[in-house]
């Protein structure tokens, strides 16, 4: 019995002495971890190189070198750039691309209506005889100053005019379209048949300075002048 005591106590100092070994390596290996977390490459370097590790030691030691390489990835990542700057340069870019897309609205201008001169002269309404009114006919208008210009170029005065005037304003009342129906006398001089100042223009039918040229004619030939013609019409009720 006494024999198994000692060997019992003497087995104690040695148990004892394990104890404290172990657990000051796992002292050491619990501050290499706690280090490895503020500063990886540092406590990874004092670790690596501790000699004769433990299991408990390598795995400290795994984890802290771990750590490191995870620390060093993240410094070869490019740092991100905002996207915002991109895509609100982006949508300018389109707003630019649409207004130019979009054709500009024309405004079409009103033309303004043509002023005719009121200077004294003036032309017959059709393309083919034309008469510039005389300053002296500026008193008559229409068909009538027609007639007076016209009768002016043939070198009557304006006393000729004036048994002109009286004279068509009986027959046609200066009407370019006026029709005999009993006689079939046609226009300002009521020619009969209508056809016949065809001689004067082939607008005969539609341009009163074409009738007006030929009835001056045709009173030139037959009665000298317009008063002429109006004295017979005088007379007869005709000319």
């Amino acid at each position: 019995m006494k024999s198994s005591r000692a060997k019992h106590r003497s087995a104690q100092p040695r148990t004892a002495a394990l104890r404290h070994v172990i657990r000051d390596r796992l002292f050491v290996s619990s501050v290499a971890v706690l280090v490895a977390l503020g500063t990886a490459s540092s406590a990874s370097a004092a670790i690596i190189y501790t000699d004769d590790q433990t299991a408990e030691e390598q795995l400290a030691s795994q984890i802290v070198a771990e750590a490191g390489e995870a620390d060093r990835q993240w410094d070869q990542v490019e740092p991100m750039e905002s996207i915002l700057p991109v895509r609100e340069e982006a949508a300018a870019e389109s707003e630019k691309a649409e207004a130019a897309e979009t054709p500009e609205e024309e405004v079409e201008e009103e033309e303004e209506p043509a002023v005719e001169e009121t200077t004294g002269s003036t032309s017959s309404e059709s393309s083919g005889t034309s008469v510039d009114i005389s300053a002296e006919c500026s008193d008559y208008s229409g068909n009538k100053a027609i007639g007076c210009t016209m009768t002016l170029d043939r070198g009557w005065g304006m006393g000729e005019f004036s048994c002109l005037l009286s004279l068509w304003e009986r027959e046609s009342n200066w009407n370019e379209a006026a029709y005999n129906s009993s006689s079939g006398a046609f226009g300002i001089p009521q020619s009969l048949p209508g056809d016949k100042m065809a001689s004067a223009g082939s607008d005969w039918q539609t341009n009163p300075a074409t009738q007006i040229k030929w009835g001056l004619g045709y009173i030139s030939d037959r009665y000298g002048s317009p008063c002429g013609a109006w004295s017979h019409s005088e007379s007869v009720g005709w000319y």
